[in-house]
């Protein structure tokens, strides 16, 4: 959920897993890391933190190069190997400040490093910037090509297929039905759905998108049931 930092910006909520034997350093970077509005989890040992990420992968791992066991490099490794997890983003964390320790991280994928001590802000500082990065990469992801059940959308060529065949929409058409389907199961109000959908060829106002959407429907046949009304709110693609 959105958040607003210290500095008053309005932020994403994300939850990073910290991974680090020193007690003092964990209470450090989860006290530095929470003020963001991060939903943070400490553990103490790579064997842990392999567990962990496999149950449920977080957003973004701050990873200690000295480990008890299996050391941060192994834990790297591992992750970067395995497809479920090898696209988390990594900071790692090493008392090392030899550049053979850095080098040697950043080959087993690590995406940043630290070398302690550390202040917090720098920490926080390169945390939000993987995550920035990240989350800019999903926003891409989600502007390629979009597969439904069948329904095809081709945003930049501006082309939809429904069981392999084309379907003639408008502008408003199309934009309508592509904002709509990037994110199935979420509600949208009219006036979201205007401020997002803004067809050269269509005058859009609240009461028109209910027009919109009939003719969306009427164009997509049986299929149309998959849009939506949300009773005092708006539309949404079925999940």
């Amino acid at each position: 959920m959105p958040s607003t930092t210290p500095s008053g910006e309005s932020a994403i909520a994300h939850n990073i897993l910290v991974v680090d034997d020193e007690e003092d350093l964990l209470e450090l970077v989860r006290y530095a890391l929470t003020k963001e509005g991060h939903a943070v989890t400490c553990v103490a040992s790579g064997e842990e933190a392999i567990q962990l990420i496999r149950q449920q992968p977080p957003a973004l791992i701050v990873l200690d190069l000295m480990l008890p066991g299996i050391d941060g490099l192994e834990v790297c490794r591992r992750l970067r190997a395995d497809s479920q997890t090898r696209d988390i983003p990594i900071i790692m964390l090493t008392a090392k400040s030899e550049e053979r320790d850095v080098v040697t991280g950043l080959e087993r994928g690590a995406d940043d490093y630290i070398t302690k001590p550390f202040s917090p802000r720098v920490l926080v500082a390169r945390v939000k910037s993987l995550l920035r990065r990240k989350d800019a990469e999903l926003r891409s992801q989600m502007e390629t090509t979009i597969d439904i059940r069948g329904l095809v959308i081709h945003p930049g060529r501006h082309e939809v297929t429904l069981a392999g065949e084309p379907l003639k929409l408008t502008y408003t058409e199309f934009a309508l039905l592509h904002f709509l389907a990037k994110r199935p199961g979420w509600a949208y109000t009219r006036s979201q759905i205007v401020d997002a959908v803004k067809g050269e060829d269509y005058p859009v106002t609240e009461r028109s998108v209910d027009v919109q959407v009939a003719g969306l429907r009427k164009k997509l046949g049986a299929f149309g049931r998959n849009i939506e009304t949300v009773r005092g709110v708006g539309y949404r693609f079925r999940a």
